[in-house]
């Protein structure tokens, strides 16, 4: 067998997994909100803008719309036009007129293990306090509010007041950089930061107050500070200008009018970093963006009233704005938030608090996955799981292996995974199964109602089955960014320039001959080894069946030969020891699963990986250290 048959033949049975189907269980189907994904999708297909109009109805408006879709000047797409709404009105107001408003909304645990609850009534009330704060600050619609927080309950709070009012939020991780802090609050010129004392994560406290104070240095536009206070520790105070959260919200009334906006009014930006540039700050408004994420959310997780739901991401990342904060809370749920890192104290820490709980949905990263998979089955086995019904991915593309890890001594075999691709410019899921579709490991399966989505390749004709491409979107949808912030241009040459008329979305995918998508990853992450495209995931997924490997990492370096050749990085499971024979035979069972031509020249064994505080791993850093070279912006660096 020639080395390119070899290699497509042995990669479609590791990295994508045709045959095996996972079918859902009829105890899945009978309970399912669609029972019948093809006729929802052909009708969002045939008529895209009456499917949204209809979704949009479920919501309460102040005024209706009088056009569903303005494309008149693309690709700056508007929505819900000359609508009047405010997604707080639908995340809060609307349940304090029915049983819902003494529902429980959030359920909080902290890394120290306390413990907080609140009711949809009690954080009406915290948010009307803390809006009313706000205005006393001089915070108008239309301003800019920087919060730098910790995985509390106060995050969302803050969020939602400044939407109330019609401020636009800026949500920046809890342990960026200072430089980070700084450049994002110049960005955006905002006046108001809110912050914490300090935030628990792994055992550590992360200073943010400190951070914060050394980016004003560099950001000296801040007039006021918030600060919430989480641990009790000593903190630098500049007076008049720093004020404690506890201080200011003792007196704010807990009655504030929700402001009405345009359904095109900004809501939020948040920012995203490219390979290169600065970061880019995408502004998402209130209607398309409340419509959309309100929608998957329902069909996706197929929410009910008695769910205990639990996404384990941060509410500052875009997984968090979308379906910790606003779509849960827009659908009536009961959501679970952590405070602290997923191993802390023991790695089981995640399985007891699904256990203590009764979680009934569980979403969160591959990376999450793989690391607690790193030490084994026994660990989940030690809690009773069997409150789950489905489970869900975020963030990358998910390995088979850690699917199947996932699926079985998680989900005990009888939860579907929902493993969604999305984007922070796509406000949503955009590729995604629902309950009732039926499964293959690593495939996000088909896209999302009314989203057309292709793989093409560099002329934009699209690929045949099997054959990777690049992943773009057809036609607009309703929670898409509206642009970036202050740089029209830059969203216009990113997204829309390299195939006309079509949202690029900067990955490299297939699609099989059932219409299955496998995303590959970033098109920065495809090797080229004598004339071959590799995926880095296929790479790294080959690397991870194997029994030692709890996380890998692949990268292309210059060769003079074969254009590039693959370099890896391992993080070994518990037990096993990084010796150059078990390098060897990495190396050879890469060969054995992708073909001889996938063989890395290097297999090189880390404790850790530079990952970005959401998970992904930094391959060009990785890369960039390899060579010598400089490593670019790391603001976005976990460490």
């Amino acid at each position: 067998m020639s080395d390119q048959s070899q290699l497509q033949a042995q990669a479609a049975e590791i990295s994508i997994d045709h045959k095996t189907l996972y079918p859902p269980s009829p105890e899945v189907v009978a309970r399912a909100r669609i029972k019948d994904r093809d006729t929802l999708s052909k009708f969002a297909a045939d008529h895209p803008e009456q499917f949204w109009a209809e979704r949009a109805e479920e919501l309460e408006w102040y005024g209706k719309w009088e056009k569903v879709l303005d494309d008149s000047n693309k690709p700056f797409f508007k929505w819900f036009v000359g609508g009047k709404f405010n997604i707080v009105h639908n995340a809060l107001d609307r349940h304090m007129k029915t049983w819902r408003k003494n529902k429980v909304a959030y359920i909080w645990q902290g890394e120290d293990f306390s413990e907080r609850q609140i009711s949809y009534a009690d954080l009406n009330r915290e948010v009307c306090r803390f809006a009313n704060v706000l205005k006393s600050l001089g915070v108008k619609k239309g301003d800019r509010v920087t919060i730098y927080m910790g995985r509390v309950i106060e995050l969302p709070i803050a969020m939602l007041a400044c939407a109330k009012i019609g401020a636009v939020h800026s949500v920046v991780y809890g342990g960026f950089s200072v430089q980070a802090l700084a450049g994002r609050i110049l960005d955006s010129q905002s006046k108001v930061l809110v912050t914490c004392d300090g935030a628990y994560v792994n055992g550590k406290v992360v200073e943010l107050k400190q951070i914060a104070d050394d980016a004003i240095k560099e950001a000296p536009i801040v007039e006021k500070v918030v600060v919430y206070k989480r641990t009790g520790r000593k903190i630098g105070w500049v007076e008049g200008r720093d004020h404690w959260w506890h201080d200011l919200m003792k007196d704010a009334s807990p009655v504030c009018e929700t402001e009405v906006m345009d359904a095109e009014d900004p809501l939020f930006i948040l920012y995203t970093s490219g390979s290169t540039g600065k970061p880019k700050a995408l502004l998402h408004t209130h209607g398309g963006y409340a419509v959309y994420t309100y929608t998957t959310m329902r069909y996706v997780f197929d929410i009910q009233d008695e769910d205990r739901y639990w996404c384990a991401a941060d509410p500052g990342w875009i997984t968090g704005h979308s379906y910790i904060v606003y779509a849960p809370l827009m659908n009536g749920a009961t959501s679970i938030i952590y405070e602290g890192g997923p191993a802390h104290p023991a790695p089981d820490r995640w399985w007891s608090i699904v256990e203590q709980y009764g979680v009934t949905i569980l979403y969160c990263a591959p990376t999450g996955i793989r690391g607690l998979m790193r030490f084994g089955e026994e660990w989940p086995k030690k809690h009773d799981l069997s409150s789950l019904r489905l489970l869900g991915s975020v963030g990358e593309p998910i390995n088979p292996e850690a699917w199947r890890w996932y699926y079985v001594h998680v989900g005990g075999s009888r939860c579907p995974i929902m493993d969604t691709w999305w984007q922070t410019e796509t406000g949503g899921f955009m590729i995604t199964p629902l309950p009732v579709t039926p499964l293959k490991p690593g495939s996000a399966t088909q896209p999302f109602f009314g989203i057309r989505a292709e793989v093409v390749d560099d002329n934009g004709n699209p690929t045949p089955p099997g054959e990777e491409g690049y992943l773009t979107i057809l036609a607009p949808w309703p929670g898409m960014a509206r642009t970036i912030y202050g740089d029209p241009d830059r969203y216009v040459q990113t997204y829309w320039s390299r195939y006309p008329g079509r949202y690029f979305t900067g990955d490299s995918a297939r699609v099989d001959q059932d219409g299955y998508f496998w995303i590959i990853g970033r098109v920065d992450d495809v090797l080229k080894v004598s004339g071959y495209r590799l995926g880095t995931a296929e790479v790294e997924s080959a690397l991870v069946s194997h029994p030692a490997v709890a996380e890998a990492a692949a990268i292309g370096l210059p060769h003079e030969v074969r254009g590039n050749a693959i370099y890896t990085y391992v993080i070994l499971r518990a037990g096993y020891e990084g010796t150059p024979e078990l390098a060897e035979e990495l190396r050879q069972h890469v060969g054995k699963v992708m073909g001889p031509i996938a063989r890395p020249e290097k297999v090189e064994f880390v404790a850790k990986l530079p990952k970005t505080r959401s998970g992904k791993i930094m391959r060009r850093v990785l890369k960039a250290r390899a060579q010598g070279l400089p490593e670019g912006d790391l603001t976005t660096l976990e460490e």
